[in-house]
């Protein structure tokens, strides 16, 4: 007699959810940008990316623009959109990086103008500390790693902005909390609460 051994069916391995965000201004207006489901990843709303944009405006065009913490990619692939002229993404999250690689093979963008840096903000700014500084550079960090400081300090340590860059800080808590230890340093231009986003265009002010 043959025996059967009855055998219990793999479980299938659980793809990553998928969702998308529109792009709403530019060249590539309308256009979707795909982003893996993960802990503490929300990009931007879109009435809060409308102000922000509206702040930034023609400061965009031929920016050299930095997206510290990219997630989603949205507000880098929006930059792009209205004009900059090259875009870094940092995103330790290997599959929200390779998604940020497919959205820009999907909106055409040729390699020149986007680089995708897999690492942690730590690692990343101390590579680019000999590149020259960037215009326009997004701080939207999940909030719940508190990265706000780290960021800025990151930034001004390794040179990677001028008086000139704007920064856009976005957050869960009042700025004048979060960015007490920088009152020295920083100068506020734009700034509003919507719902539960603090938003805020930020300088280094002159030395």
């Amino acid at each position: 007699m043959t025996s059967k051994i009855s055998k219990r069916p793999n479980k299938a391995t659980k793809s990553p959810t998928v969702s998308h965000v529109r792009i709403i201004g530019g060249e590539y207006r309308r256009r979707l940008v795909a982003f893996i489901d993960a802990d503490g990843l929300r990009p931007t709303p879109d009435r809060v990316r409308e102000t922000v944009f509206n702040w930034l405006a023609d400061d965009l065009v031929n920016a050299k623009v930095l997206d510290c913490c990219a997630g989603s990619g949205v507000l880098g692939f929006e930059a792009l959109s209205r004009g900059a002229k090259q875009l870094t993404c940092i995103e330790p999250n290997h599959e929200q990086c390779r998604q940020i690689k497919a959205t820009q093979a999907m909106l055409g963008i040729v390699d020149t103008k986007i680089v995708t840096m897999e690492a942690t903000i730590q690692h990343a700014l101390p590579q680019l500390a000999n590149t020259e500084p960037f215009d326009v550079v997004f701080i939207d960090p999940p909030y719940q790693l508190a990265l706000w400081g780290t960021i800025l300090h990151g930034l001004i340590n390794h040179q990677l902005i001028h008086p000139q860059t704007l920064l856009y800080i976005e957050s869960d808590q009042d700025h004048t909390q979060l960015l007490a230890s920088f009152t020295a340093s920083l100068e506020p231009l734009k700034y509003k609460k919507m719902g539960q986003i603090f938003a805020g265009i930020y300088q280094l002010k002159a030395l």
